[in-house]
C-alpha cells in the first residue's frame, strides 16, 4: 500500500468516496455518473490548489517519501550502457554513493549519485543514503577519471547528510568532503548536478560543485536540516517549520538567490507517483544543461564554476 502523507488525507478520502460511488453504481445499476464527475472535479481542483501552496515542511515530507525515485531508478530510465565502477582504491566500496560510465541519448557521461533504499534491508545496505568518507573518495576517483578522458559528469543527489558516526570521523569525513569541494572546482569538464530529494549540508555539496545545479520541485537544499537547526536555535526540533521558513530551502527561494539554475516540475503529488514521467523531465534537464556547457573550453568551465559559487549570498556593506 502506498504511503499517504498527513496533508494528503483529504484527497484520499474524496478518492475513496468516488470508488464507493462507482461500486454502488455497478452493483445497483443506478446512474451516479454525475455525482462521480462532480467529486472527481472537486478532487482534482483540491489537489492542484494543495500542491501549489505547500509549506516547506510539506515539501520536505514529499522529498523524504519512502517511495521517491532513487539514483538507480533514474539511471535505469535515462541511461543506456551503464557500467558501475566500484571502490575507492583503498579497500572499501561505500554503497551510499554509486556511479559509473553510461550514455544519455548516445552521449557518454560519468553519472554519480547518492543511493537510498526502499526497504529496511536496502537502507542498511546503502546506509540510509548517508555516505562515509570512502564514498566521497570513490566519487572523487570517478570525477578524475571523467576529467582525464574529457567525459561530462552528472550527479544526482538525495541525502540527509554525510554519515555522522564515529567511524566516519575517524576515517576523515570532513577532509574527504573538503577534498571533493576543492577538486570538483578544478574539473575541466561540464558538471551538471540534480538535487532529486534531500540535499543536506556538506554531504550534498560534496557532489554538487557543478556548472549547473537543478532541483526537483519538491526537493530541498540546505546547510542543515530544519530539525537540526531548530534543535540548535530553540532546543526544540518541533519548530522545524519556523526553521525551514527562515532557511529558505525550497527551489523558488534558491533560484532567486542564485544557488540553483532551475527547478524541475514534478507530477502533481510528487516524483514517487510517476517514475517514468519524472525521469524524462530529469533527462531533458540534464541534456539541456550539457548542451549549454558543450561549447565552453576547460578553462572557461573552471572559471564559470568558480564565479558561480563566489557570487552566492547577499552582503550588506
Amino acid at each position: 500500500m502506498a504511503t499517504v502523507l498527513d496533508f494528503e488525507k483529504p484527497i484520499i478520502e474524496i478518492q475513496e468516496k468516488i470508488e464507493e460511488l462507482k461500486k454502488m453504481s455497478l452493483e445497483s445499476g443506478m446512474d451516479l455518473n454525475r455525482d462521480i464527475e462532480v467529486l472527481e472535479q472537486e478532487a482534482e481542483e483540491y489537489k492542484k490548489e494543495l500542491f501549489s501552496n505547500l509549506d516547506p515542511t510539506q515539501k520536505m515530507q514529499i522529498a523524504r517519501h519512502p517511495e521517491r525515485p532513487n539514483f538507480m531508478d533514474y539511471v535505469s530510465r535515462i541511461c543506456t550502457d551503464f557500467v558501475e565502477m566500484h571502490g575507492d582504491r583503498v579497500g572499501t566500496d561505500d554503497r551510499a554513493i554509486m556511479g559509473g560510465l553510461a550514455k544519455i541519448d548516445g552521449r557518454p557521461v560519468m553519472i554519480i549519485g547518492t543511493m537510498k533504499g526502499k526497504s529496511t534491508k536496502e537502507n542498511l545496505e546503502y546506509n540510509f543514503g548517508m555516505p562515509q568518507p570512502e564514498g566521497y573518495r570513490k566519487a572523487l576517483r570517478l570525477f578524475k577519471h571523467a576529467d582525464k578522458f574529457n567525459i561530462p559528469i552528472v550527479t544526482i543527489i538525495d541525502t540527509p547528510g554525510a554519515y555522522p558516526g564515529i567511524s566516519a570521523e575517524e576515517h576523515g569525513q570532513g577532509a574527504a568532503i573538503a577534498m571533493n569541494l576543492r577538486e570538483m572546482q578544478k574539473l575541466g569538464v561540464p558538471v551538471v548536478a540534480i538535487i532529486s530529494g534531500e540535499g543536506c549540508s556538506g554531504g550534498a555539496l560534496g557532489l554538487a560543485v557543478a556548472n549547473k545545479v537543478y532541483m526537483l520541485e519538491h526537493a530541498y537544499y540546505t546547510v542543515i536540516s530544519p530539525e537540526g537547526c531548530a534543535s540548535i536555535l530553540w532546543r526544540d526540533a518541533s519548530k522545524n517549520l519556523e526553521a525551514a521558513t527562515a532557511l529558505k530551502i525550497t527551489a523558488p527561494h534558491l533560484l532567486k538567490f542564485g544557488v540553483i539554475d532551475g527547478d524541475i516540475k514534478e507530477p502533481t503529488r510528487g516524483a514517487h507517483t510517476d517514475y517514468d514521467a519524472m525521469a524524462q523531465e530529469v533527462k531533458s534537464t540534464i541534456l539541456q544543461g550539457l548542451s549549454e556547457l558543450s561549447g565552453m573550453s576547460r578553462e572557461d568551465l573552471r572559471n564559470q564554476r568558480y564565479d558561480k559559487f563566489r557570487k552566492m549570498g547577499a552582503f550588506i556593506e
